[in-house]
Parts: structure tokens; C-alpha cells; sequence
């Protein structure tokens, strides 16, 4: 009996792992808007959904760096779901307040962009898996608008 127990778990855990997952990519970071309480910045994440079926996402988890520095970190919980064999854009808000601004004064003023490094975790419930994150990370610019841009 306990081999056919063995037999089972083995034939299970190969088929898991052989099983499609979602595949995810972070497609950009761009700034969508700035207020008296801070800055709002856009990441876009492509995510590719295999399954006959829509998959829920549990939450995402971001953290933005620059210049080594955390500048902003959090969750968004229940972001929506994922279409059924398509690929979804999923937008994430980073807010950033003003006074965490001045302090890359430095680097703004070198060449007017903002270096930064955003990691991001999309977790989703799947079916016999459980919880499964896809950890993607991103390293680039985001260009700060001139006075020029404004008017």
C-alpha cells in the first residue's frame, strides 16, 4: 500500500510541476500624476493567463527604490482577475509624497530623471498550488515633466 501511496504522490507533484502557470512582465514605469500630497507613478504589468478560466489575483506587492533608498512600499490587494487564455494589463498606483522627493534632490538635479530599481510580487490562489507569487523586478528612468511640458 505504501508504495502505491508513493506512487501517487510522485505522479501528482510531476504533474504539478509540468502544470502552465501565469507569466508576467513589467512593461514600464511612467508618471501619471502629481498633486499637493505627492506624486503618482504608473507601473504596467502584461500578465499572461494559460488557464480556460479567470484566475483571481490575490494582491500585489511593490516596493520602489532609487539611489539604493526605499522611496515608496506597499500592497494593493485585490487588483481583479485575469481574463481566461488572454493577456491582462494590470496598472499599479505608487504614490509618492513630496518630502520623500527632496531628498533625491541629488540625483533629480544631475540630469532630471528619477533612477529607480521597483520590485513587484503578483501573488494568485491556484487551484491545488496554493499561493504562487511571481516576483518581477524592473531598473530605469522616469522622467520628471519640465516647464516646458506643463504649458
Amino acid at each position: 500500500m505504501s508504495k502505491f501511496v508513493e506512487a501517487a504522490k510522485n505522479y501528482v507533484s510531476q504533474k504539478v510541476t509540468n502544470m502552465k502557470k501565469p507569466e508576467a512582465n513589467l512593461t514600464g514605469v511612467g508618471l501619471n500624476s502629481v498633486s499637493r500630497e505627492g506624486v503618482e507613478y504608473n507601473a504596467k504589468v502584461s500578465v499572461d493567463n494559460p488557464y480556460s478560466h479567470s484566475l483571481p489575483v490575490c494582491e500585489v506587492s511593490y516596493i520602489l527604490k532609487s539611489a539604493g533608498r526605499v522611496i515608496v512600499s506597499g500592497k494593493m490587494p485585490d487588483p481583479g482577475s485575469l481574463k481566461a487564455n488572454e493577456k491582462t494589463i494590470l496598472n499599479v498606483g505608487l504614490k509618492v509624497p513630496h518630502s520623500v522627493l527632496v531628498s533625491l534632490a541629488k540625483d533629480i538635479a544631475k540630469d532630471w530623471d528619477i533612477d529607480y530599481e521597483l520590485q513587484l510580487g503578483l501573488t494568485f490562489d491556484l487551484p491545488v498550488i496554493g499561493d504562487f507569487t511571481i516576483p518581477l523586478s524592473k531598473k530605469g528612468q522616469i522622467k520628471l515633466p519640465s516647464l516646458k511640458d506643463c504649458f
